[in-house]
């Protein structure tokens, strides 16, 4: 342990799993709490979340755990206030909850797009809405928000609300960068590329293939310049790094992790 986060207080929104292996919230956690921060973890899915709270401890750090509803503001709200009455301060948010849903501007219908804007956008906006007063408080801090890279390219699959959610979130992210920057506070966006999580085999596998889960990752592979997908952990140290001192003078950007995907995307 190098101690970057010795200090700090992280709360992780996403920070479970939606299946067996490492999600990105749940990569991030770990990685904050083995760089010394006191980790607030939540989820939707209290087990989990229990399984990341598990990890951190046996490995010596510190982890609290809330189970909520990012969307709901009623939830999001007693998360902030139960993470500033654990750790008494809050230093790093990171907002991991989102997901695609398939469909383009003509058939996806109204409900599925004002819930799939909520799950990747509105999360974020409530998430942010809570914590940034408290953030401010204690001097500042830092935000990192996961978006995609699906946010800046078209990459030849309908899922209209996801791009346009993400292509937000960038937006969104700046404005209160910009806002806050003289208040100490820092907010950047990491933009993932086609990463191999446990969302491939829960979701995407189904939704925009066969349901054959090797199938699914052989394609997106074969997309990658380096002909690999990438994992939670390249995610988790992008967000180690802007979450960092390390990153005092990055605010306000986007920092793209895809392996060169969207440098060679026309």
């Amino acid at each position: 342990m190098t101690g970057r986060l010795e200090g700090k207080t992280a709360l992780v929104v996403g920070a479970g799993s939606i299946g067996p292996g490492w999600g990105n919230g749940k990569a991030s956690a770990v990685l904050f709490a083995r760089e010394g921060a006191s980790i607030f973890a939540v989820d939707i899915n209290s087990d989990s979340v229990k399984e990341t709270q598990s990890i951190i401890e046996n490995e010596g750090g510190s982890c609290s755990t809330c189970t909520a509803d990012a969307v709901n503001s009623v939830d999001v709200e007693r998360m902030v206030a139960a993470c500033v009455s654990e750790y008494g301060r809050l230093d790093i948010l990171q907002n991991n909850v989102g997901g695609s849903v398939p469909g383009g501007v003509v058939d996806m219908p109204e409900h599925v797009w004002d819930a799939n804007i909520d799950l990747n956008l509105k999360s974020a906006f409530l998430c942010c809405k809570y914590a940034v007063p408290k953030m401010l408080e204690g001097g500042g801090g830092a935000i990192v928000n996961i978006s995609s890279v699906a946010g800046m390219r078209y990459l030849d699959r309908d899922m209209i609300a996801y791009h346009a959610a993400k292509g937000g979130l960038m937006v969104f992210t700046r404005a209160i960068a910009l806002k806050y920057a003289r208040q100490g506070l820092r907010a950047n966006t990491i933009c993932p590329g086609l990463m191999n999580t446990p969302l491939v085999a829960s979701r995407i596998a189904s939704q925009y293939g066969d349901g054959d889960t090797e199938k699914m990752i052989a394609e997106r592979d074969a997309m990658c310049p380096s002909g690999k997908m990438g994992d939670a952990w390249d995610v988790a140290y992008a967000s180690l790094y802007l979450a960092s001192e390390e990153a005092k003078y990055v605010n306000g950007t986007e920092l793209v992790v895809d392996g060169g995907l969207t440098a060679r995307c026309v």
